[in-house]
C-alpha cells in the first residue's frame, strides 16, 4: 500500500514577504484589511505567506500581464450599436 506524502508549502513571516516584493510591512498589512494583496494565512496572531502565493501574486500584477491584457481588449473589434 502506498502512503500519501504530504507537501507543506514554504510560508515565510510578514517581514520576509515584505523583503521578497520589496514593499513595506504596512503595505502588506493595508492590502490584506483591502483584501488585495497576496493570499495569507493566519495561524493565531501569526501572519503566513506560501511562496507560491506570492510568486502567483506577482505573475498577476506584472506589467507583462497588463500589456497582454491591453493588447488583448484593444484587439477585439468594437460592437456597434
Amino acid at each position: 500500500m502506498e502512503q500519501a506524502i504530504l507537501s507543506l508549502p514554504q510560508m515565510v513571516s510578514e517581514k520576509q514577504a515584505a523583503r521578497i516584493l520589496a514593499v513595506s510591512i504596512a503595505a502588506l498589512r493595508r492590502w490584506r484589511r483591502e483584501g488585495r494583496g497576496p493570499q495569507f494565512t493566519r495561524l493565531e496572531r501569526c501572519v503566513r505567506y506560501d511562496v507560491r502565493a506570492l510568486e502567483h501574486f506577482v505573475a498577476k500584477h506584472s506589467s507583462a500581464d497588463e500589456r497582454a491584457a491591453e493588447s488583448r481588449a484593444a484587439a477585439k473589434p468594437e460592437q456597434g450599436g
